[in-house]
């Protein structure tokens, strides 16, 4: 039967049996708010103020009243949790408008405030998102949800939250967890119509007869452990343009079919350091994190020689180092003609194996455009050193390359000598952007300054900027 909106407007004077109000109720006042009073500025001198302000009021109603669906739809959506449910005091035919939404976004934001009350109290976080839930009507196509820390057993009602999504045609999921890893459910892997899918601290095990998300466009992935025994699995991911892994860890016999990928990140953290490997085949490729099993290591020549369209590379020197551990190709065989960004976080130009790395994948870049990096200091630079001073360090020219920006530039002796390099080599460079370290001393930043403005560039439109942090 269809529900019936209560004529009182006043949220707190309706039956408190309806569930529908309790939880209205209980989202409204999480926080010792002042109550919204329609009638608080209609208290100026004279009546006719009082009936100008009356009418102006009225006025006002009846706009917000008579607005179409998909405007109320849209302003919905615009606003957190709490504020949507508050808009039932608006008016009778904004009662309810609030259990159609196609978002809910319970976020950080919403779940601190659970930090008094815990998970089951009387505003506990699970109660509310309960009746939240169970108070929808109509297709949920956003969902986000934080797990803050707080004190819970298990994560059953998450998995009933989940089993919701799955029967509601779901195309947005993110979902962080600040408590133990979680172990996402199987019912999952069944929301086909997903294009979006974050998730932080769980447990991956897609069921064995899983065959991919085709309409996944965005993947990231943190904190994730993808079990002992995946089996081989083969996830197809057509759509794919980005996908993101942050200190994922027990990637094992798993591998990603995403020939539409342009953008890839991988940062494996300082847990993670010296445990990484790629897992390539016939037109598939998987950037994952592992325990390292001597002579199972692939080299980076394979894996980007099955990404046609990447475009973005965001990869650490960790991930840089063990891709170019064993024989270090001069070049690919295949050259990454659409690779236009690349970004290497806490590079070590001191370090041979990364500097032969970054330097390979430099030649074997004809388009990059823009090149970014993040150093980081090395103790031991006699090796990298003798390198950089040889004639064929980079034996070809970087046409494309537009902007290069160096972050935490420490001034030794082979990163002046890569800074020069890079001048030399690009004449098409129309920016060169430089930032200090922190911890370098103001003769220091001077002396860097005098250094890189005599070196040569190849670019006559190049300018040097240096910021200050």
């Amino acid at each position: 039967m269809p529900r019936t909106p209560p004529t009182n407007q006043n949220i707190e004077s309706v039956d408190a049996k309806n569930p529908t109000n309790v939880v209205m109720s209980e989202i409204i006042n999480l926080e010792e708010n002042e109550p919204i009073d329609l009638e608080s500025n209609k208290n100026g001198p004279g009546k006719y103020k009082e009936r100008a302000w009356e009418y102006k009021r009225m006025a006002v109603e009846d706009r917000i009243r008579n607005l179409p669906g998909h405007l109320t739809d849209s302003i919905l959506e615009r606003l957190p949790i709490k504020e949507a449910v508050r808009t039932s005091i608006l008016s009778r035919k904004w009662r309810y408008r609030w259990t159609t939404m196609r978002e809910l976004v319970f976020d950080e934001q919403f779940s601190k405030k659970f930090a008094k009350t815990g998970a089951f109290g009387h505003n506990g976080f699970i109660r509310i998102i309960n009746q939240a839930m169970f108070l929808h009507e109509g297709p949920l196509l956003k969902f986000h949800l934080h797990i803050p820390h707080i004190s819970l057993d298990s994560f059953q009602e998450v998995d009933q939250w989940m089993l919701f999504l799955s029967r509601n045609g779901v195309t947005e999921l993110i979902l962080t967890n600040s408590i133990h890893r979680y172990q996402f459910p199987f019912h999952v892997f069944s929301c086909l119509e997903l294009r979006k899918l974050e998730l932080t601290n769980c447990l991956f095990k897609p069921p064995l007869e899983f065959k991919g998300f085709p309409n996944l466009e965005d993947l990231e992935l943190t904190n994730i452990n993808f079990g002992d025994n995946l089996c081989g699995c083969q996830i197809s991911l057509p759509q794919l343009k980005t996908l993101s892994l942050y200190m994922c860890i027990n990637v094992c016999k798993f591998s990603i079919k995403a020939t539409n990928l342009w953008s890839l990140v991988v940062l494996t953290g300082s847990a993670a350091r010296s445990s990484v490997r790629v897992l390539v085949g016939p037109y598939i490729t998987m950037f994952g994190i592992q325990d390292f099993v001597a002579g199972e290591r692939k080299n980076l020549s394979t894996g980007l020689s099955h990404l046609p369209g990447i475009k973005d590379v965001h990869i650490d020197s960790i991930f840089l180092k063990c891709l170019f551990a064993e024989n270090i190709p001069k070049w690919l065989p295949h050259t990454v003609n659409s690779l236009k960004r690349l970004r290497l976080q806490f590079f070590q130009v001191g370090d041979l194996n990364q500097l032969h790395g970054a330097l390979c994948l430099l030649r074997n870049s004809p388009n990059l455009e823009q090149l970014y990096l993040k150093l980081e200091p090395r103790v031991d630079e006699g090796p990298a050193l003798n390198h950089l001073e040889s004639s064929n360090c980079l034996d070809c020219t970087l046409n494309q390359l537009e902007l290069v920006e160096i972050t935490d530039l420490h001034g030794s002796r082979p990163e002046m000598l890569f800074i020069e390099l890079l001048l030399a080599h690009s004449p098409s460079l129309h920016k060169f952007i430089i930032t200090p370290s922190r911890v370098s001393m103001v003769k220091k930043r001077l002396a860097i300054t005098i250094d890189v403005m005599q070196f040569s560039r190849a670019s006559p439109k190049a300018k040097l900027f240096f910021i200050n942090s």
